[in-house]
């Protein structure tokens, strides 16, 4: 008969399974109970960490946040314009590592501090370029905001790279919205080509940050 773990089982060890359980039923079917039944322990185990499911997302998404970081950082002589951009790529890359990763991420509260360092590296930069600080939060969270509904909308099509849901087919929608051409034609851009459609958008922000900030 096997021998079950203590309910005192590592938190560290429930996040990680949690993400990886992610990948594979989403967040719908992403539970407390299907959690402890991947650890085979009893649910209750898990209460010792997360009071409800909500606490496990914050913890998931401050553990996506510390792997995001772990993967590089800007450059030190980096400007203002290159930290928001590679902050950002580096945002996306990490939410499309998991399933629904840009939901988990939404309104989740970081359960530690990691982040802070981040944040005052980046507003430090754009202060030190000229910004106010309200004018610097606006820039960093306006970027963020973009970020997360792309991925947001970019995985209600792709769940996970090379991986498509049914109903996005690109020709199958031009055929049915012919009596609209314009419309018709844009869903190659709307539902192709996700990498290019965020970098161009992501430095369409950039660049209305710095026309209205910069030259007021």
């Amino acid at each position: 008969m096997a021998t079950r773990r203590s309910p005192r089982l590592d938190k560290k060890q429930a996040v990680e399974t949690a993400l990886r359980l992610l990948n594979e039923v989403g967040l719908d079917g992403l539970s407390l109970r299907a959690i402890a039944k991947e650890l085979d322990v009893q649910a209750p185990a898990l209460y010792w960490h997360f009071k409800n499911k909500q606490d496990l997302l914050d913890e998931m998404a401050t553990e996506m946040y510390r792997r995001m970081v772990a993967r590089g950082r800007p450059a030190p002589d980096a400007d203002w314009r290159e930290r928001l951009l590679e902050a950002n790529r580096g945002l996306r890359a990490a939410l499309l590592d998991y399933r629904d990763g840009a939901k988990v991420f939404s309104g989740t509260r970081f359960t530690g501090t990691e982040h802070a360092e981040r944040m005052e590296a980046e507003l430090a930069a754009l202060v030190g370029a000229g910004f106010t600080l309200p004018q610097a939060v606006r820039a960093t969270t306006t970027t963020y905001l973009f970020t997360l509904g792309f991925v947001t909308e970019e995985q209600g099509v792709q769940p996970l790279p090379g991986e498509r849901r049914e109903g996005f087919d690109v020709a199958e929608r031009a055929a049915r919205m012919a009596a609209f051409p314009l419309a018709a034609a844009a869903g190659a851009d709307l539902f192709q080509d996700y990498d290019a459609g965020f970098e161009e958008g992501l430095r369409l922000v950039v660049e209305g940050i710095e026309a209205r900030y910069r030259t007021a």
